[in-house]
């Protein structure tokens, strides 16, 4: 099968988006959404929705199945506890926790399986992959919170260890005990349903664990675990989970890998920026065949999408991919793997400075019920987002977007870095032209207790 070129991009929510009551909040509301007082805002925000798109809301998204979110402007933002104090300014980084021999049955090693290749398609045989290095995802988040001091934990490494009890009703122990140096806290483990992993570790435990060790001067804290998670026992898996008022949140990498894409059927070659492809779009909706009326649309939507094509931040995405291909660069496994848990690390530090899930634009802070969809959305904030994020950090869009692109610069033949890199350039072209979003000082950022 020939690989998609990806020739036409969709800006807009998807047809289905409608059929299941999505609204897609009105250009004014987007922009009204950015300002804590709603009537010194602008009518209008003067961005291209080729830099800033909706979200797809396909079928299976997050927003098929709650298209009524309730949305979190700015000035609803603002009245979360616990936003911002002087004395709590540090970002924490915990690295991943060292595993000790006595529980060494516990392994995050996934069960890999031989996956059949066809074509194009994956490599029949998985690789081994490093891990995400716990500096690299640090160096990242240091960038998206630019303006906030991003540190790693001091301390003794945290260390998974044998848990004195048992279930009694399984042959295997029901915890696992996570050593925090002053105490061994238990935590659930189950094999995953799946079966992918023998190993699934309780997110609630590991919450708890995160809030027993968090500093005074935290402003949030994020865990980094290699193990596979789950939340309740009816979940199959989560990659990540945040008690934002709390400050605290975990990420696992166990599912990102990307020896396990195949045997997990997660789309790849329509991954952001290509998830914006008006094929995929309207593959996943159903509309391989549409009908004469919907050619007729297609067409007008292609003919506004090309009008973008020479300036647009997402056309330059979905180009630098093309580019990585055109170029036959041998795509490098690590950095996929870490782009992933950059992108959730971002997302769900992003509840602990206090923002819900985004239902404007296509957003690193939309919900996702499952890992294509996860795959297919951005790793930036969207304005409203922004607006949120600058009045804590202080930051401009400026350089925070400047501090991302020497990040990206880092990482330019993997092509999430590398076409988030090629928006970044557009986006701070852009910013020469309008006014850029901005937070004000630290000094006034919001103070809430």
């Amino acid at each position: 099968m020939p690989a998609c070129k990806h020739n036409d991009l969709c800006f807009e929510p998807s047809d289905h988006a409608a059929s299941i009551g999505y609204k897609r909040p009105t250009e004014s509301q987007r922009a009204a959404a950015t300002h804590f007082d709603v009537r010194s805002g602008a009518a209008s925000l003067d961005i291209h929705p080729s830099t800033f798109p909706g979200p797809l809301v396909l079928p299976g998204d997050e927003l098929s199945f709650n298209p009524t979110y309730e949305r979190q402007d700015v000035k609803s933002w603002s009245r979360c506890a616990g936003l911002y104090t002087a004395q709590r300014r540090v970002v924490y980084v915990v690295p991943t926790p060292v595993l000790s021999p006595d529980v060494s049955k516990w392994s995050p090693k996934p069960n890999l399986k031989p996956v059949k290749a066809t074509g194009r398609d994956r490599p029949a045989v998985p690789c081994t992959v490093p891990t995400p290095k716990t500096d690299d995802v640090l160096d990242y988040l240091s960038a998206f919170y630019h303006g906030m001091p991003v540190k790693i934990l001091a301390g003794p490494a945290l260390r998974f260890v044998e848990w004195n009890e048992t279930s009694p009703t399984h042959a295997q122990p029901a915890r696992v005990g996570l050593d925090i140096g002053k105490e061994a806290i238990g935590v659930r483990v189950r094999p995953s349903p799946d079966g992918l992993f023998d190993a699934q570790l309780n997110l609630d435990d590991l919450l708890d664990a995160a809030i027993t060790i968090l500093p005074k001067d935290a402003h949030a804290l994020l865990m980094i675990v290699d193990h596979d998670l789950y939340e309740d026992e009816e979940d199959d898996f989560c990659c990540g989970r945040a008690y934002g008022g709390s400050r605290v949140s975990v990420v696992s990498t166990a599912r990102y890998n990307p020896v396990m894409d195949a045997q997990q059927e997660i789309e790849t070659q329509h991954a952001w920026p290509a998830s914006h492809c008006r094929w995929f779009v309207e593959a996943s909706c159903g509309e391989t065949h549409p009908d004469s009326n919907r050619k007729t649309n297609k067409a007008k939507a292609a003919k506004a999408s090309s009008s973008y094509r020479s300036k647009s931040a997402m056309r330059s995405a979905v180009d630098a991919l093309q580019q990585l291909s055109a170029n036959r660069v041998q795509i490098n496994s690590y950095d996929l793997w870490l782009g992933r848990v950059c992108k959730t690390a971002s997302h769900e530090l992003g509840h602990c400075f206090g923002m819900d899930h985004c239902v404007y634009y296509a957003c690193v802070m939309q919900g996702t019920s499952g890992l294509t969809e996860d795959a297919g959305q951005p790793p930036y904030l969207c304005p409203v987002d922004l607006a949120k994020l600058f009045r804590v950090t202080g930051a401009t869009e400026t350089s925070h977007e400047t501090a991302l692109l020497a990040f990206c610069e880092r990482f330019k033949y993997d092509k999430l870095f590398a076409a988030f890199g090629a928006w970044l350039k557009v986006r701070l072209a852009e910013l020469e032209d309008v006014r850029p979003l901005e937070g004000g000082s630290m000094e006034e950022a919001i103070v809430l207790d």
